[in-house]
């Protein structure tokens, strides 16, 4: 299992931690800390050495109720940090909907097109089916940032995300982008009650039916606020464990804030696996 992205093939039989980089000054947890391309870089670097696989660079929060940042002021916040970020040595994954950033970033060298609207704004899907390599994650969100919690979704979500993602997946291919490109993200909080990102958590193995590897990002969301009382600077172990979790499910990604934290608890974890697979064949 592999996701193939501009530069690197990724070995998915080792979850990847994806740490995030926000460049913006509304973010619902680190909006404002990294303000300047600089200090973005150093904590990209910081997250490098704290174990991140790959960095995910956003210009434009997309917390609920966040207001939409025009083109101009996007292309300022996250280009020069893609510059920089792509002589790292890791791949570099853009979180944006808007394909004039995804021409941007591509061109100078992003491995990633990280896509809330998974790729379905005008002209998206045919910016990123010119780069035949880069790696692509579709998400599932139910309405849009302004309004996807003030009306989210009904019932049971499972079916329409299996719907959504599988025929998001089959139009990008139908364009030629090849199924080793393509992840796809469930979109836990984008439109989903508390009640529905945990039933999405517990079934999060359905959602393997349709044979892309997932990513999960879970990071300091408020569902899990909702259910531990803890304020957003304070879901460090909440988040930790939801990635956990879905890992155990069968996420191949996680997309954290956290990321020293959530690499120690992925290494006992995998010990755990390895453990568990000299046990079966070992001499009896």
């Amino acid at each position: 299992m592999f996701w193939q992205t501009t530069r690197f093939a990724l070995d998915l039989t080792r979850p990847q931690v994806m740490g995030i980089v926000n460049v913006t000054p509304d973010s619902f947890f680190d909006g404002g800390r990294h303000g300047s391309t600089a200090a973005a870089l150093r904590h990209c670097e910081q997250l490098l050495k704290d174990g991140a696989d790959i960095l995910d660079i956003g210009g434009e929060s997309t917390r609920p109720g966040s207001p939409a940042v025009g083109l101009d002021e996007e292309l300022a916040r996250v280009l020069p940090l893609v510059r920089g970020a792509v002589g790292l040595g890791v791949p570099i994954s853009v979180d944006t909907y808007k394909p004039e950033v995804m021409q941007a970033v591509l061109d100078l060298g992003a491995d990633i097109i990280n896509d809330i609207w998974a790729l379905r704004q005008p002209g998206a899907a045919q910016t990123v089916a010119r780069h035949p390599r880069c790696g692509l994650c579709l998400m599932h969100m139910h309405g849009d940032p302004q309004t996807m919690q003030v009306a989210p979704m009904a019932g049971d979500v499972l079916p329409q995300l299996l719907s959504f993602l599988e025929l998001s997946a089959q139009a990008l291919q139908a364009l030629g982008v090849k199924k080793t490109q393509i992840v796809l993200d469930p979109g836990i909080g984008f439109g989903k009650t508390v009640a529905q990102n945990f039933a999405l958590l517990a079934r999060q193995r359905e959602l393997l039916t349709l044979g892309y590897p997932l990513l999960a990002g879970w990071s300091r969301k408020s569902s899990l606020g909702a259910v531990t009382g803890l304020d957003v600077d304070q879901r460090l172990q909440p988040s930790v464990a939801a990635a956990l979790l879905a890992v155990e499910r069968g996420a191949r990604i996680v997309r954290v804030h956290d990321v020293r934290e959530t690499v120690q608890a992925l290494t006992v974890w995998r010990a755990m696996e390895a453990g568990q697979a000299g046990a079966a064949i070992a001499p009896r």
